[in-house]
């Protein structure tokens, strides 16, 4: 088959579309023909050789997928050859084709394409996980999600709209900004232009949030924490700025908050399942009505995944960035 190959042995690592190994559907795995896939921040820095994929999963870079099942693998029930499906994956989703375990399958909802179902799974679980899992959000409790116009931050707008939790939102340009305000946050920061945790305190009287998704790491620690409620939570999903920062653990302590370290591609299948049907059980339905749905801000065809690597790497894009595999 043809897959993204990245050329480690060249100056920028320049991806090429190249011959690979033919996936195998193992026992309760599905053999998926891929027709879309999509970029996530974890693609460029396993390109760059600084995030390998977890042991026993794919060198092919992509971390979801949309398409067809073409074989079944031995015990697999409740899927048959020909199904549209898409599936968080741990690798493999540049790619023709790519095996996948049955029980983290989803349906493609529809009336979608396979470009929208390709833009969904990572950034609506990863959202989900996150604020509702792990956060253990509330009803009505307040939030606050940087990088809020990309993939994982319009998917967390729009579950939080849905749930009725307040949602407020850093992003770099004010055209960011504006979208996020059309998605549902009821405050957008340019964090360029603005201190983002002043106009936070003063928008909420002094009394901060109860939750943070923070995908930015060392360089917002500090003011994450003097902005969350007594008990609030910062969950911590990636480290753009860095990963080394100083905390006051007696600040800790006494506002009883938690800091919650988080990542998704590396969990067992078993824990990958519970989420994608806590997800499906409470929001699947927002989804197939359209309440709720990727927001998708350019696709390329597979062959230009350089060029799309790119316009990401240079933080210009709102929403989600497909690759076209097959017609």
């Amino acid at each position: 088959m043809k897959a993204i190959l990245v050329q480690s042995e060249q100056e920028g690592y320049p991806l090429v579309w190249g011959d690979a190994p033919e996936p195998v559907a193992g026992p309760g795995e599905v053999l998926v023909d891929i027709y879309a896939t999509a970029l996530n921040r974890a693609d460029l820095m396993q390109r760059a050789g600084k995030y390998p994929p977890p042991p026993g999963a794919s060198e092919i870079l992509g971390l979801e997928m949309a398409g067809v099942i073409s074989a079944l693998g031995e015990g697999v029930s409740g899927w048959q050859v020909g199904d549209r499906v898409c599936a968080l994956l741990p690798g493999g989703g540049y790619a023709e084709r790519v095996s996948v375990p049955a029980a983290v399958l989803m349906p493609v909802p529809a009336g979608w394409s396979f470009e929208q179902a390709a833009a969904m799974p990572e950034v609506f679980l990863t959202a989900f996980v996150n604020l509702f899992m792990e956060a253990g959000l509330q009803e009505g409790e307040t939030v606050l999600v940087h990088g809020g116009a990309s993939g994982v931050g319009t998917a967390a707008i729009q579950l939080l709209r849905e749930a009725g939790n307040p949602v407020f939102v850093t992003a770099g340009t004010d055209e960011k900004t504006a979208r996020c305000l059309e998605l549902g946050a009821e405050l957008a920061i340019n964090y360029k232009t603005d201190d983002f945790a002043a106009r936070i305190m003063a928008h909420t009287g002094g009394q901060g949030v109860d939750v943070i998704l923070d995908m930015v790491g060392a360089a917002y620690l500090e003011r994450n924490l003097r902005l969350l409620k007594t008990r609030g939570r910062l969950v911590i999903i990636s480290t753009l700025s860095g990963s080394k920062a100083e905390i006051d653990l007696r600040y800790l302590m006494g506002r009883r908050l938690r800091v919650i370290g988080s990542v998704l591609r590396a969990r067992p299948v078993e824990e990958k399942t519970v989420i994608k049907e806590q997800f499906m059980a409470r929001f699947w339905p927002a989804l197939e009505s359209g309440q709720i749905q990727p927001v998708i801000d350019s696709v390329f065809p597979i062959e230009q995944a350089n060029e799309a690597h790119q316009r990401m790497a240079e933080n210009r894009n709102i929403g989600k960035i497909v690759l076209k595999v097959r017609k």
